[in-house]
C-alpha cells in the first residue's frame, strides 16, 4: 500500500495551500509557529484532562450510588452501553465535520456538551437520592445525560486527535499522539482525587466542579487555541476513507477489542472490591480511588517516559503493552487481597498506555494527511465501541466476579496474535525514508484572517 509520505521530492520547501495560503511542509501544517502549537498542546492537554477527570469520577462514585438507588451492576453498565452507541456514530461523523468545518469549532461543540451532560447526570442521581423524583425516573434521566455526551463531547476527542496530527511529521506522530492519551490517562489519575476531596462536601460535588472545567476550557479554546489554516472546502481533497475500508478495518476492530478489555476493570472493580475483598460501600470507594490513581500513574508512565524518552516502535509497543495488559486480568483472576488489586490495575495502566498509542499512530500513518480528522473519528468510534458491551460485562460479572477477567485475558490473547498475523497491523507505524524536514521558523509569514 502506497504511503501518504512517499514523496518528498517536491516538498523540501514550505508549499502556499490553494485557496488558503496556509504553508505545509510535507504535508504538515505550518501555519502556526512552534511556541503557539506548544501552547495549543498544553491547552488541548488541559481539556482533555478534564475530560479524563470526569469518566473517573463516575466509575468511582457511581457504583456505591447506585447501590443506593437500588441498581444493579447490569444497568450501571447498560447506561455507558448506551452512551458507547451513540458515540460509535457520532464520533466519525464529527471527525469528518472536523475536516470541513475546523477542529476548534468542534472541540468547543464537545466540551460544552460534556459539561452539561456531566451536570445533568448528577442533577438526576441527586434529585433520586433526595425523593425530589421517583426512583423509577433516575435510570432514563441519567441513560439521557450520557446521550448528550454521546451525541456532541465525541466530538471533542476527536478533533483534538485530528488537530495533533495535523501538526506533527510522520516521525512526531507516535509521541504527538500519546499526548492526547497521556492528557486523558492525567485526568483519571487525579479525578479519584478530587472526588475524594469533594465528596467531603458532597458525594455529587466532584461532578459538578468538573462540569465548571469544562466550561473552562472551552473559553481557553475560545481564546488561546491558535487555528489560522482555513477549513477544508469544496476545492480541497475530501476524505472517503471508512471504518470497513482494508486500510481501516483492522484498525477498528483492534480498537475494539482493546476498549473492550480495557473497560473490564473500569466498570467493575468498585463492585470486585465490595464482592471479592468483601468491603463496605465507604471503603469500596476510597479503595477504587486509588487502585484506579495507581493505573492511571502506570498510564502516564507509559506514555510519559516509555513513548517520549525511547525510540521504540509502534508494532513492538503494541505487542509489549497487550502482554503486560494480560498479566493485569491473570492477576484479577487469583487477587485475595487490595494489593493484588492494585498491582492488577497497575499492569491494566502500563499495557493499555502502551498499546493505544503505538496502534492509533500507525493507524494515523496509513493514509494521508487531508484524511485524518476521519480517521480520528473511526479510532474513537472503535475505542468507545467496547463500552456497547458494557452489558456484557455486567452479565458476566453477576455469573462470577472473575468470569469478565478471564474472558479479557483470551481477548488480549487474541489481539496478540492478529498483530503478528494480520500484515495491516503488522506494518503499522513503518515510517519511509525522508530527507530531512525544514524548520519552521518563528517568522513564518501567516495569512492574514
Amino acid at each position: 500500500m502506497p504511503s501518504p509520505y512517499d514523496d518528498h521530492s517536491k516538498q523540501l520547501e514550505p508549499q502556499p495551500e490553494p485557496h488558503t495560503g496556509a504553508l505545509k511542509t510535507h504535508g504538515v501544517l505550518t501555519a502556526t509557529t512552534p511556541a503557539e502549537r506548544q501552547r495549543a498542546f498544553v491547552i488541548l492537554f488541559i481539556s482533555l484532562v478534564c475530560m479524563g477527570a470526569g469518566q473517573s469520577v463516575i466509575y468511582t462514585i457511581l457504583p456505591p450510588v447506585a447501590r443506593q438507588l437500588g441498581l444493579s451492576p447490569l444497568q450501571v453498565t447498560s447506561i455507558f452501553a448506551v452512551s458507547a452507541a451513540i458515540w460509535v456514530f457520532a464520533a466519525p461523523f464529527w471527525g469528518r465535520r472536523s475536516d470541513i468545518w475546523g477542529r476548534k469549532p468542534v472541540m468547543l461543540l464537545g466540551l460544552s456538551a460534556f459539561a452539561i451532560s456531566f451536570a445533568a447526570f448528577a442533577t438526576s442521581m441527586h434529585a433520586g437520592m433526595a425523593g425530589i423524583i421517583p426512583l423509577f425516573l433516575v435510570f432514563p434521566l441519567m441513560i439521557a445525560s450520557r446521550a448528550i455526551f454521546g451525541t456532541f463531547g465525541s466530538g471533542t476527542s476527536s478533533a483534538a486527535l485530528a488537530y495533533v496530527a495535523d501538526r506533527t511529521t510522520p516521525r512526531e506522530r507516535l509521541k504527538g499522539v500519546a499526548i492526547t492519551s497521556m492528557a486523558f490517562a492525567f485526568g483519571v489519575t487525579f479525578g479519584p482525587a478530587i472526588g475524594s476531596a469533594l465528596a467531603i462536601v458532597d458525594l455529587l460535588a466532584p461532578f459538578y466542579f468538573i462540569s465548571a472545567m469544562a466550561v473552562a476550557s472551552a473559553l481557553a479554546i475560545w481564546y488561546f487555541l491558535p487555528e489560522r489554516t482555513a477549513p477544508k472546502g469544496a476545492h480541497r481533497p475530501k476524505s472517503s476513507v471508512k471504518w470497513y475500508d482494508e486500510r481501516m478495518l483492522p484498525f477498528a476492530l483492534f480498537g475494539l477489542v482493546l476498549s473492550l478489555v480495557a473497560s473490564i476493570p473500569t466498570q467493575t472493580i468498585a463492585f470486585y472490591i465490595m464482592d471479592v475483598l468483601k468491603q463496605d460501600t465507604h471503603t469500596a470507594t476510597q479503595y477504587t480511588s486509588y487502585a484506579l490513581m495507581a493505573s492511571s500513574l502506570a498510564a502516564l508512565f507509559a506514555q510519559f517516559v516509555v513513548v517520549q524518552r525511547f525510540q521504540i516502535s509502534a508494532r513492538t509497543l503494541t505487542f509489549w503493552g497487550i502482554g503486560i495488559a494480560i498479566c493485569s486480568n491473570l492477576l484479577l483472576l487469583v487477587a485475595t487481597d487490595f494489593s493484588v488489586v492494585v498491582l492488577a490495575l497497575i499492569c491494566a495502566g502500563l499495557g493499555f498506555g502502551m498499546a493505544r498509542p503505538g496502534f492509533t499512530s500507525g493507524a494515523t500513518l496509513a493514509v494521508s494527511p487531508h484524511e485524518q480528522g476521519a480517521v480520528a473519528g473511526i479510532l474513537n468510534a472503535a475505542g468507545a465501541a467496547g463500552f456497547i458491551f458494557g452489558p456484557f460485562v455486567g452479565w458476566m460479572y453477576e455469573q462470577s466476579p472473575f468470569l469478565p477477567y478471564g474472558f479479557g485475558a483470551v481477548m488480549m490473547v487474541a489481539l496478540m496474535a492478529a498483530q503478528r498475523l494480520s500484515p495491516v497491523l503488522y506494518n503499522a507505524g513503518e515510517i519511509p525514508p525522508e530527507p530531512e524536514l525544514v524548520d519552521e521558523s518563528n517568522d513564518t509569514p501567516f495569512p492574514k484572517g
